[in-house]
């Protein structure tokens, strides 16, 4: 699948575990409801390797499924690596050398698939870099505020609004997803500022009632669309 594919906006579930059985489980509770896209984490990734994402994909069936590889070297190898395990979607980091990105957007699209390029840990001009991105080929962009600077600095991604809007605004072009300690309430911000996947984890992975934390985001998800 490519990312013109998806059915948008979509709420991506981020399957942030490091127990295959765990994801499974939560994955089963919420599957039925429609979620836009599901997300093989990076956790899991390195916990459970490519079996992770081939077995996601045997539970969730046709839907979207994106493999969190966060990659930074060897674009092309991972990119097929994940897609031939049965993922959508690889993501490749932002701050990853141009040579990366290229051999990961190239490969995937021969694939069937995408990359998106994840802004986690980015410094520098943002903006001039999506750019840049969307000339190597790539059609989607994360803007992600990660776990440890959520908890270090109180920052999530409902902060990050003007940055969606300004990125949404000037790369009409390319999808713009944002992620980062997101609850339901945030999602008509940030749709209104232009996020077209929203991506959410622990809210949803880390509740007591992972179903009605996933009903509560699809309900303010559809409310905004």
């Amino acid at each position: 699948m490519k990312v013109e594919q998806l059915r948008l906006p979509a709420l991506q579930v981020a399957l942030d575990f490091t127990s295959l059985d765990q994801a499974l489980r939560v994955l089963r509770e919420i599957l039925d409801l429609g979620i836009g896209v599901v997300e093989v984490g990076t956790p899991l990734i390195k916990s459970e390797g490519a079996r992770s994402v081939s077995e996601v994909r045997r539970l969730a069936g046709e839907t979207p499924l994106l493999a969190d590889t966060k990659t930074v070297d060897v674009g092309a190898l991972e990119a097929e690596l994940f897609l031939r395990a049965g993922a959508d979607f690889v993501t490749v980091l932002a701050t990853a050398d141009d040579a990366v990105v290229e051999s990961a957007a190239r490969t995937s699209r021969e694939l069937g698939g995408d990359v998106i390029a994840d802004f986690i840990g980015f410094r520098g001009d943002l903006l001039e870099r999506a750019k840049e991105l969307r000339d190597m080929g790539v059609r989607a962009v994360n803007v992600h505020v990660g776990i440890d600077v959520q908890r270090s600095r109180g920052l999530t991604a409902a902060g990050m609004r003007d940055l969606v809007r300004r990125l949404s605004a000037e790369l009409s072009d390319v999808v713009v997803s944002v992620s980062g300690g997101i609850r339901p309430e945030d999602i008509p911000a940030l749709l209104d500022a232009g996020a077209r996947i929203v991506v959410v984890g622990g809210t949803i992975t880390r509740s007591p009632n992972p179903r009605e934390a996933a009903e509560r985001c699809l309900r303010s998800l559809e409310r905004a669309a």
